[in-house]
């Protein structure tokens, strides 16, 4: 029996504030849990509040509230990727990053659960909330990139491609016990990025483009140049092997 003393202390909140404490309550609870494992019960505890309040502000159950915070991640997750459009690319796109893998370490379980699927409470609307959160991330990127409006076939896949790979390494890095440590993991998404990048240069005159106007930023000591002179004596040794 739960007794008054390990419970938080009921505060009467106004309708917003109880929906947001809510809401937090449930993200805590999910980023540590699998949803389906999480119940109106445990929400209304952790929240110090009795099962019927929690319906009274989520009479859809635990499916809308898994939903309603769902959204509030993805809100969350999508400022992830809002930076000012200042210095080298690959500086605004560290601290994106940065705070993107922040979010993952921070709800290692619930990012899990969101991204693979398979919970008893996904639905149409969860999945189309997740892949906003792409979607929004890759026009961020494009954003940078100064190609927000006219990017091309090419160059918005390699920019989505470079998203779903972000998405996959931080579920390995996961699965993996957070190994390597995360400015490590940070440092070579930004190199997958500046590679893929230039690879598409290659064949895609746009990206070209775009390529040499972002390097034009870059510092010699900034993670391009240092990508580049890692790179280049292998390169230089296989092209003498072709």
């Amino acid at each position: 029996m739960t007794t008054a003393a390990s419970s938080p202390a009921y505060r009467r909140l106004s309708v917003e504030q109880r929906r947001r404490q809510l809401i937090d309550v449930a993200l805590t609870l999910f980023a540590h849990r699998a949803p389906e494992d999480v119940s109106i019960d445990d929400v209304a505890e952790a929240a110090g509040v009795s099962r019927p309040l929690v319906y009274r502000y989520f009479p859809g159950g635990k499916v809308q509230l898994y939903e309603d915070a769902l959204r509030s991640a993805a809100d969350e997750l999508t400022l992830c990727f809002a930076e000012p459009q200042t210095g080298p690319l690959t500086e605004r796109l560290s601290h994106a990053l940065d705070r993107y893998l922040a979010f993952v370490d921070t709800h290692d379980t619930g990012f899990s659960a969101l991204l693979q699927g398979g919970s008893v409470v996904e639905t149409s609307r969860t999945t189309a909330t997740v892949d906003g959160v792409r979607r929004a991330a890759a026009e961020q990127i494009l954003l940078h990139l100064g190609v927000a409006e006219s990017a091309g076939p090419r160059l918005r896949m390699m920019v989505r491609t470079w998203i779903s790979a972000v998405e996959a390494a931080s579920l390995i890095w996961l699965d993996e016990g957070k190994q390597p440590p995360l400015v490590e993991l940070r440092g070579w998404m930004v190199d997958h990025f500046v590679a893929l990048l230039t690879a598409t240069s290659a064949t895609d005159p746009q990206t070209a483009e775009v390529t040499r106007a972002a390097l034009e930023l870059e510092r010699a000591d900034g993670a391009a140049g240092v990508l580049v002179r890692r790179v280049l004596p292998m390169l230089t040794e296989a092209a003498h092997l072709l």
